[in-house]
């Protein structure tokens, strides 16, 4: 059931003994997006908590533009609530604020499972299609307008662009500009990864480049598996949780 968690945010808590697994969503998802992992018997007895993080579900938008690290700021009174440190499932952007989290407060986290998350901001030839970077230049020089670059963004911008609006449209941008290099150099606890194989969203390469960059990080890639882990590999990603509760 669907209640009101400290720090102003909604959430789902299942079991009535201390909290030890938490989970957070990806961009434009829900707590819903727990259910299949916390379904699974090896997390049988494990009391969890799913949030709506701001902006999303029935938590509301955060009246501020933030990025990943204030979206970490605004779960710490809700971990501090819990009896022990606990372990964290972040997806996708969920994964980001999660290792913001743990480097944060690493008094509150016992591990981090990060599956399908940008953590790290990798070099693409791939490039804006021309059209769009001829309107740019031309709105940074005055003679394209502002409504006209704002079209063009609509047209060419991500699927999840195109879906926000307003404050929520000024986060996005912010958080897919962020990298995570100092979070990561500051973890202090285990971090396994989950990643699928076929994730066009967050490829595979990302968290390779994150072991090189934090030892003793265990990844595994699941073959057949896009960017929606929580549905497609929901016994993995228990698993991997289980190894560090």
């Amino acid at each position: 059931m669907l209640s009101l968690l400290p720090g102003d945010l909604y959430g789902e808590k299942i079991g009535d003994g201390p909290v030890q697994l938490l989970f957070l969503h990806g961009w434009g998802r829900s707590h819903r997006d727990a259910a299949p992992i916390f379904a699974s018997p090896l997390l049988a007895g494990v009391t969890t908590v799913a949030v709506d993080l701001p902006g999303f579900g029935a938590t509301p938008l955060p009246e501020e533009i933030w990025g990943s690290r204030e979206y970490a700021t605004a779960l710490i009174p809700l971990v501090e609530s819990f009896d022990r440190p606990i372990v964290v499932i972040g997806h996708s952007r969920g994964g980001a604020i999660a290792v913001c989290l743990a480097a944060k407060r690493p008094d509150l986290i016992r591990g981090v499972v990060a599956t399908g998350a940008p953590l790290l901001r990798l070099h693409s030839n791939q490039r804006a299609p021309l059209t769009y970077r001829m309107l740019r230049f031309g709105a940074k020089h005055g003679f394209v307008s502002a409504a006209r670059l704002e079209a063009a963004k609509d047209r060419f911008g991500s699927a999840d662009y195109r879906a926000a609006s307003g404050a929520l449209r000024d986060i996005l941008v912010r958080v897919v500009n962020e990298s995570y290099e100092e979070e990561l150099g500051a973890l202090s606890c285990p971090l396994e990864l989950v990643w699928g194989r076929e994730d066009d969203a967050v490829p595979v390469a990302v968290a390779e480049a994150v072991t090189e960059k934090v030892m003793g990080a265990n990844l595994t890639v699941v073959e057949g598996i896009g960017h929606q882990t929580p549905s497609g590999c929901a016994q993995v990603l228990a698993e991997a949780a289980a190894r560090l509760l």
